[in-house]
C-alpha cells in the first residue's frame, strides 16, 4: 500500500511550470522542459504540453509524468463522450479522479484550454475557470502567473509574447523551471 496523496505536500507539484494565457481570440499554453528528480535535473527538453481530442484542446500537466499520461487518456475518453464540451468533460474527469481508488492516488494537476474556456483540473475535485483567462500551475506557476498578469494589459504584446516573457521570468526565479519551452496555441476563427 503506497502513501496517501497529500495535495498540500509541497513535493507533489515540484518540477514544472505550466502557463495558460488567453488574450483576444488566442489562447496559448506554455510549459517548461525541465524534469527533476530530487536535486538533479534528469532532462531539460521534456514536452509537458499536448493537444488532445480533435487537436482543438491543449492540455498541460504538473506532477508525476505517468500520472499525467493517465489523466490525458481519461480526459480524451471523456471528450469522446462529450464532444465539444470541454468543461463538462473536465467535471466528469474530476469526479472520477476524486472518487476512483486508483485515480485518487495520482499526483498531478492539469491546465486545459480550448477557444472558449481555460480550466484548472485537480485531484481534489476542482475544476476552476479563472476570471482573467490566466492559469499558472506547478512549482513555478505562481511566478509565471504573476508575470503574465503584469504583462496582460500591454497592447503591443500578444498571448504568445506574454507567455514567453512570463515563463522566462519564472525560469529566472524557480529552480525547478527552465527556459526550454513548448508552446501550443488555439485561436477563434
Amino acid at each position: 500500500m503506497g502513501r496517501p496523496v497529500n495535495h498540500s505536500d509541497s513535493n507533489v507539484w515540484h518540477g514544472t511550470t505550466i502557463l495558460c494565457v488567453r488574450k483576444g481570440t488566442t489562447t496559448v499554453v506554455a510549459g517548461d522542459g525541465q524534469v527533476s528528480l530530487g536535486q538533479s535535473v534528469i532532462k531539460s527538453g521534456a514536452r509537458k504540453i499536448r493537444r488532445i481530442g480533435d487537436g482543438g484542446i491543449i492540455a498541460g500537466f504538473a506532477g508525476a509524468t505517468a500520472d499525467a499520461f493517465t489523466l490525458f487518456e481519461r480526459l480524451e475518453a471523456k471528450l469522446e463522450r462529450h464532444p465539444g464540451q470541454l468543461a463538462r468533460a473536465c467535471v466528469e474527469l474530476a469526479k472520477d479522479w476524486r472518487t476512483d481508488r486508483y485515480l485518487r492516488r495520482l499526483e498531478a494537476m492539469m491546465a486545459v484550454a480550448d477557444v472558449k474556456v481555460s480550466l484548472v483540473v485537480s485531484g481534489t475535485g476542482d475544476v476552476l475557470e479563472p476570471d482573467d483567462g490566466l492559469i499558472g500551475i506547478g512549482s513555478g506557476g505562481n511566478y509565471a502567473l504573476a508575470a503574465a498578469r503584469a504583462l496582460i494589459d500591454f497592447e503591443d504584446l500578444d498571448a504568445e509574447a506574454i507567455a514567453r516573457k512570463a515563463m522566462a521570468i519564472a525560469a529566472g526565479i524557480c529552480v525547478y523551471t527552465n527556459e526550454s519551452l513548448t508552446l501550443e496555441s488555439v485561436s477563434e476563427p
